[in-house]
């Protein structure tokens, strides 16, 4: 890669686009006001730590980058997008590229994703934009910002268990028989194994039966295991083991079955979940696709997915104030208390909420373990927000202390509730009926008895693990409401004392009004999950954790422009209606 600057726009392309959006009312397209606006925004140079020094030099990565953004926002496969470059008025114009320029192959375009993903530099492009966004003062650091999750369904076929198996298998069997097809030929029995590797597993329908699918769970498994002592014999080529299926295949097998040689005879059991088997692997490390090993079974309110989950935040700052010429929307008609209608590219209408951060995690993830994360990433942008709006998946007592602390950021939701028995009762002893002393380190019951130990701990963000006497909780009358332990002993785990208090102060604040119609401003965050899954968001488009996150930095740049766009043309993005008949009440009543 040889860094160079854009080059100004053709002149040929700049008098063609003069002359047909310059007098009339037709709007620009986004990529002219992407340039007339922002001018050149990225740089060769921040992509060169994904690009050689050496060798014929090759389309401009920044470039390469517009086009991708480009290619999101219209939702363009590779081949349109180079087509574009090659065709478009508009693109070029952006581009700097001459009337006659040929553009580029569209092989150009993932090989330019891969280089890019393998980089690291998935944020690049995001970090840019938000740079030049903030010198114009369209983000700032101290607002207000929310956040919200979805799901990304993996760009590869969900697979039981048993498919896994003999996937995992047909895909070892395709990777070495492509590398080295006279080995393969001399290993195993090519006939035999085509018959039941020859075709992807999800094409026909397995045994019925539960024995008859346990018995081919076994047979996968020997054949797997077959393959895996040919690679691994000193006299097998040692580069054969090198090859990603292999290693795939070597873990799937680790993963979901046992091997021992019980009597002199070699016996292979599937892993089933402990106590009565021998336990399976957390849903985190657990292969669950052979063509994509970064993809994990997820849960969120009772509905599973295979895949990852992306978290995105954006601007909630109120909107300026409105421009109408006739005061519209601050001035109400009177005796009707009813706001006029804003004029076309009232500022009010049009201010853009701008995604400040995107982050692509494995489906295991849980929603609070992301909040520090994503609060880093806003720091590491000069961009952190002085209140952060969360639903109560990313909230805990102790982020409620440590955002504060580390970011000067306020967290704003609601807790998760108190799961105890006593709590979803309504009736008994709750967390709130014990009084804790710090100082002394007890804790005292509503029955007035004091905890007999205090065991430090910092699991879960805990202090210390109190525990009452079987003496005082056993023979009493109230333990029903306490507890029902075997043990016959109500046990707490007690907060650090900030946590506790912030804890406390919030499910106090949470249930006023005031809470309630600051907390509404989180709700506009669904309607930005709704615009990224129409641009797929909540499908991958390529395998592979590293691919997917570029993917989703790239597509939030790509929504940025276009709420921009909107922006720029002072179009409202959403689609605000009114009927005939009240305009007619709003024309009366003026």
């Amino acid at each position: 890669m040889q860094p160079v600057r854009w080059p100004a726009p053709d002149p040929q392309i700049a008098a063609a686009i003069t002359a047909m959006y310059g007098a009339r009312k037709t709007e620009r397209p986004l990529a002219v006001l992407i340039r007339d606006r922002l001018g050149q925004w990225l740089a060769d140079e921040e992509f060169a730590a994904a690009f050689g020094i050496r060798g014929k030099p090759g389309w401009s990565p920044s470039r390469l980058a517009l086009v991708t953004v480009l290619q999101r926002a219209e939702n363009l496969t590779d081949r349109n997008a180079a087509d574009a470059v090659r065709a478009r008025i508009d693109w070029k114009y952006l581009l700097g590229l001459p009337l006659a320029d040929p553009g580029f192959d569209h092989t150009v375009l993932p090989e330019f994703r891969d280089r890019v993903a393998r980089g690291g530099l998935d944020q690049v492009v995001l970090d840019a934009l938000l740079a030049r966004l903030a010198a114009g003062g369209l983000v700032r650091a101290g607002g207000r910002q929310r956040t919200d999750s979805t799901r990304v369904v993996a760009a590869v076929a969900a697979l039981n268990r048993l498919e896994l198996a003999g996937e995992s298998v047909r895909a070892a069997l395709e990777a070495l028989t492509a590398a080295h097809p006279d080995w393969v030929a001399q290993r195993i029995c090519v006939s035999d194994f085509a018959r039941r590797y020859g075709t992807p597993l999800t094409s026909w329908r397995p045994p019925a039966s539960q024995a008859g699918q346990d018995e081919l769970a076994i047979a996968y498994a020997r054949d797997g295991y077959a393959l895996l002592e040919a690679v691994y014999d000193p006299a097998a080529p040692g580069w054969l083991r090198e090859l990603p299926a292999v290693g795939v295949l070597r873990r799937v097998l680790l993963q979901n079955y046992t091997r021992a040689i019980t009597g002199g005879q070699e016996v292979i059991r599937r892993r089933e979940k402990e106590p009565g088997g021998d336990g399976l692997p957390p849903g985190h490390i657990r292969i669950a696709s052979p063509y994509d090993t970064d993809a994990r079974w997820g849960v969120k309110r009772g509905e599973f997915w295979l895949g990852y989950k992306l978290h995105v935040t954006e601007t909630c700052d109120d909107a300026p104030p409105c421009t109408c010429p006739d005061g519209g929307g601050a001035a109400a008609t009177a005796g009707r208390g009813r706001a006029r209608e804003h004029g076309t590219g009232c500022a009010h209408l049009v201010f853009p909420n701008l995604i400040t951060s995107v982050a692509t995690t494995a489906a295991t993830m849980t929603d609070n373990q992301m909040t520090g994360a994503i609060d880093d990433d806003l720091a590491r942008k000069n961009l952190p927000p002085g209140r952060h709006y969360l639903d109560s998946g990313y909230l805990s007592a102790a982020l409620l202390v440590s955002e504060a602390a580390r970011h000067g950021i306020a967290l704003i939701g609601p807790l998760p509730a108190d799961h105890s028995r006593q709590a979803r009762a309504g009736a008994g002893y709750d967390r709130a009926g014990f009084a804790v002393d710090y100082d002394h380190q007890t804790v005292t019951c509503p029955q007035g008895k004091t905890s007999a130990s205090w065991t430090p701990r910092t699991r879960n963000g805990t202090l210390a693990l109190a525990t009452f006497s079987a003496t005082d909780c056993g023979p009493r009358p109230a333990r029903p409401q306490c507890t029902a332990s075997k043990q016959n002993r109500r046990q707490l785990a007690i907060l650090p004392p900030q946590a506790a208090q912030a804890q406390a102060a919030a499910r106090t604040a949470g249930t006023t009004l005031p809470f309630a119609a600051d907390y509404a401003r989180r709700a506009g965050v669904e309607g930005t999950m709704h615009q990224a899954a129409s641009h797929g968001a909540r499908r991958a488009r390529y395998r592979g954790l590293p691919k997917t996150r570029l993917d989703h930095a790239f597509m939030a740049v790509a929504l940025n422009l276009l709420r921009l766009h909107a922006f720029w043309t002072g179009t409202p993005l959403d689609r605000r209606r009114t009927s005939h008949l009240a305009r007619l009440e709003l024309g009366l009543a003026a």
